[in-house]
C-alpha cells in the first residue's frame, strides 16, 4: 500500500540549510515514496523532485551538495546542467528550457513542511 506523506509533514529545521544549503530527503511510503531536496536562497525555501529532466538521475554530488559553488545555482552532477534555485529552470545543459519538478514547501516556525 502507498501513502503520500501529508500536508504539514515536517521535512527538516529551517536551521539544516545554510543561506543556499540543500538538503535531500525522502517522501512517502512504497510506490509514493519520493527521493526530493530542499534548498534556501536568503530566507527562501524551494522544494524539487532529485531528478534531473535529461535523464532522471538524481543531481546531487555526495549527500546534500545540490548548489554549485560558483554562480549559486543548483548543478546536475551527472552532465552539468544548471537549474535556478528560485524556480528550478535550466539555464544552462542538456536540458535547457526544462525545469525541475516543483515540491510544495513552506517554512512553519522553525521547520521545512510540506504544503
Amino acid at each position: 500500500m502507498s501513502r503520500l506523506a501529508p500536508q504539514g509533514t515536517v521535512l527538516c529545521p529551517l536551521s539544516a540549510l545554510d543561506d543556499t544549503g540543500a538538503k535531500g530527503l525522502f517522501v512517502g511510503e512504497g510506490d509514493a515514496r519520493q527521493n526530493i531536496f530542499v534548498v534556501r536562497e536568503g530566507d527562501a525555501v524551494f522544494g524539487y523532485v532529485n531528478s534531473c529532466p535529461h535523464v532522471g538521475v538524481p543531481l546531487e554530488f555526495e549527500d546534500d551538495e545540490f548548489i554549485s559553488e560558483f554562480g549559486g545555482e543548483i548543478l546536475c552532477s551527472t552532465h552539468g546542467a544548471r537549474f535556478r534555485i528560485s524556480d528550478g529552470y535550466c539555464v544552462s545543459g542538456p536540458c535547457s528550457g526544462d525545469a525541475l519538478e516543483p515540491v510544495a514547501v513552506r517554512v512553519e516556525g522553525d521547520n521545512v513542511v510540506l504544503v
